[in-house]
């Protein structure tokens, strides 16, 4: 099995896989790969990664609620040393629910329990996760369409905190913990000398960087580059991510996170340069442009997030909520101003009939001759339908516009991110139209 694992690591570097058919925030993939002695990795929904020490076994990150058992069974395998200490990349919840089961077979078995480390940002973010537990929950539902989803509000906080660095030695073998601003404020990426071996949580996904997710919080996307940097100063040989495959030899490694941290301060100096020169938001996002060979690499393609998402993100950061439109600082509601669109246009039927016309628009050669690309006419349709919906909002039929616009969007989105929404979207019209008709 760990040949399967590397083997396929190896196959998605090359690009003789498609990395959308192994899709690196996938489900539960099992298998354990071991790329040098005393070191093992499970790949996962969240990976985890195992070092063997004389005094148990080390953890980076512990997997999710769902998959902890299976991932327990398949280190056990591999190693019966206990748990002795499990370090949090940071506190995504997918990482963080396997110390439980480690947790019921020390006591089963009268060992010490297992220390839990993390970053001193980490237990504020729990706070946080129970205090808006409904809010995850609908997002999360909406973003992987699992509407069964239910959001935990029991977590497992660390035992030990630090602030920038924290050296830990484990039974002869030092693991040193680096703190970093990236996808979250927490992040702690892990430097285990020994095996050259970095653990870099979700700073390296094998595609383009989680940096702009549109219903989560803050991302940090320059601080995220300088990691990388720092990172690479170290010479690692071995890449073990949070979520994809390991990254094997320097050279690779090498490559990965350079390019990483290209792409990414790409994006921040086009935006910035962009806001300093006083654009609006709309400029910046259709403005910014990301290196197209990096997003050709097999690693860095927008399969989960997006650059566009990462641009609205930079611009939160450095510029607040507004987005330089004078009419957006205080605007009508939605809905009147899509009454009074219709109104001007002939009604809501009006509106969904020119949705579905740019939507052919979008599905023939016949954009050329509007002078409308592809992209273009699908978002237009998207702005279109969802006037009509907010006019008519009872209308089934224009519901059904709204349904059909939605899934091509989906159909034509890349990113996990940009898929869920609509296709959330597209399944709510659909109900709506139902009710109504």
């Amino acid at each position: 099995m760990a040949d399967d694992v590397l083997t396929t690591a190896d196959k998605l570097w090359r690009g003789e896989i498609d990395i959308a058919s192994l899709h690196p925030v996938g489900g539960y993939l099992g298998g354990l790969a071991e790329p040098t002695p005393d070191v093992a990795f499970v790949p996962s929904f969240a990976n985890v990664s195992a070092f063997s020490t004389e005094d148990g076994l080390v953890l980076v990150d512990t997997g999710s609620t769902f998959v902890a058992s299976a991932v327990h069974r398949q280190l056990r395998q591999w190693s019966a040393g206990r748990l002795n200490t499990a370090v949090y990349s940071h506190g995504h919840v997918d990482h963080v629910f396997g110390v439980p089961v480690w947790e019921a077979e020390a006591a089963e078995q009268g060992w010490p329990a297992p220390v839990v480390v993390a970053h001193e940002a980490l237990p504020a973010r729990f706070d946080r996760y129970v205090a808006t537990a409904g809010y995850n929950e609908i997002i999360n539902q909406r973003q992987f369409g699992a509407p069964g989803f239910r959001w935990p509000t029991d977590y497992r906080y660390p035992d030990t905190t630090y602030r920038l660095r924290l050296d830990l030695e484990v039974g002869g073998t030092t693991f040193e913990l680096h703190h970093a601003r990236g996808e979250t404020d927490d992040h702690t990426w892990t430097w285990v000398p020994d095996h050259r071996a970095l653990c870099c949580g979700d700073l390296f996904i094998w595609a383009s960087p989680n940096a702009g997710n549109p219903q989560k919080v803050q991302r940090y996307p320059k601080e995220w580059a300088a990691a990388l940097r720092e990172m690479l100063a170290l010479g690692p040989e071995m890449l073990l991510p949070g979520h994809g495959f390991p990254v094997m030899g320097a050279e690779r490694v090498r490559q990965a996170l350079t390019e990483t941290a290209e792409l990414l301060e790409s994006l921040v100096d086009q935006t910035l340069a962009l806001m300093n020169a006083g654009a609006r938001l709309d400029e910046v996002i259709h403005g910014v442009q990301a290196p197209s060979h990096l997003l050709e690499r097999p690693y860095l393609q927008p399969v989960y997030d997006e650059p566009e998402f990462v641009v609205r993100n930079i611009w939160r950061l450095y510029g607040g909520w507004w987005d330089g439109n004078p009419a957006s600082l205080k605007p009508a509601p939605e809905s009147a101003l899509a009454l009074e669109l219709a109104e001007l246009c002939g009604g809501p039927g009006a509106l969904a009939d020119r949705a579905l016309a740019l939507l052919s628009v979008a599905n023939s050669a016949a954009g050329g001759a509007e002078g409308i690309d592809e992209d273009t006419a699908l978002r237009l349709a998207g702005h279109l339908a969802e006037l009509a919906v907010l006019a008519a909002p009872h209308d089934a039929s224009v519901a059904q516009v709204r349904a059909s616009v939605c899934a091509a969007r989906a159909e034509h989105a890349t990113s996990t991110m940009a898929k869920g929404v609509f296709s959330w979207a597209s399944r709510e019209s659909s109900a709506r139209a139902d009710r109504a008709g």
